[in-house]
């Protein structure tokens, strides 16, 4: 896993404190470097990997720093203006420590706050969780946060807007930044396939996202919206990986196909799609299990 770099369990079993193809790093928001300089306008009609790139590389905008990890505030096309707002990390960046496999968390207390970032990747202000709404690792590894604060109120207090979770699934050779809200930094590639099953320790993760080598993420990174370069939507969130050419253990994922054949790519990283959320967040933007197309985990 993508390392959230403070937490007891993490620490004893993913070494928290370690980047991957690093040394060492401390926790903290007093510890984050300043964020990087924006990034240039590509112009339009250049491509990375046969891919349209936007007028403008995705910026920090919509993003928050955790304690340990990053994420994203997120809605819906259909969430509305006035409903509470959803904040998109990882099932491993959960301040009580990583969920047993087989477990799904729902609509559990907390209070975790998140410092909101402007476009430039400057602290925009802080919201607090009421709630998790919802939390796995099982087939995924994804965690979404109901706050206390409504999109509109964001935006009217904090100048933020929200990302756009994407309904459909991504697409192989898709052109995509991850953005740390944690380290203020953003890792530029492509998807270079979909990994069928990708088994971590005692976890199994399906049709993960896997990245071209540009995308050398590291532990901070965890949690981490993957937003398509083109529609400026996220398209999944960042997770994991191989850090040593280990297989199939712990901070060394490995990939299972169809016919249970096993690969080891070291140095490569991955992510989990987030589209399968959109159908499972209802009125009021609630995460709603029971919905009729809703394919998340459940209980």
């Amino acid at each position: 896993m993508k390392r959230p770099l403070v937490s007891t369990l993490a620490v004893a079993l993913l070494g928290a404190a370690t980047l991957v193809g690093g040394a060492a790093a401390p926790a903290g928001a007093a510890e984050r470097p300043a964020a990087s300089a924006e990034r240039a306008d590509t112009g339009g009609g250049e491509s990375r990997g046969g891919a349209e790139l936007p007028l403008a590389a995705p910026d920090f905008e919509g993003t928050v720093a955790l304690s340990n990890c990053s994420g994203s505030v997120v809605r819906t096309a259909d969430s509305q203006p006035g409903d509470p707002a959803l904040v998109l990390s990882n099932g491993h960046c959960l301040e009580g420590g990583m969920p047993e496999p087989g477990t799904v968390l729902v609509d559990q207390p907390s209070s975790r706050s998140f410092t909101l970032l402007d476009a430039g990747g400057a602290d925009a202000g802080t919201v607090n969780a009421t709630k998790l709404a919802y939390a796995t690792m099982t087939g995924t590894d994804v965690s979404l946060y109901q706050v206390d604060a409504s999109y509109e109120e964001i935006e009217a207090q904090h100048g933020v807007q929200a990302l756009e979770l994407d309904s459909a699934r991504p697409k192989e050779s898709s052109a995509i930044t991850v953005v740390s809200g944690y380290w203020k930094e953003t890792y530029s590639c492509d998807i270079d396939g979909f990994v069928h099953e990708l088994r971590e320790g005692g976890w199994t993760m399906k049709d993960s996202i896997r990245y071209t080598e540009a995308c050398e993420t590291k532990g901070g990174t965890s949690g981490s919206p993957i937003v398509d370069d083109v529609s400026g939507k996220v398209v999944g969130v960042n997770n994991t990986g191989n850090e040593n050419g280990g297989e199939c253990t712990m901070n060394n994922p490995c990939e299972v196909d169809e016919n249970g054949e096993v690969t080891v790519r070291p140095g490569t990283n991955y992510g989990q799609q987030t589209y399968q959320i959109t159908s499972c967040v209802g009125e009021g933007n609630t995460v709603d299990l029971s919905l009729p197309e809703c394919a998340l985990p459940k209980p």
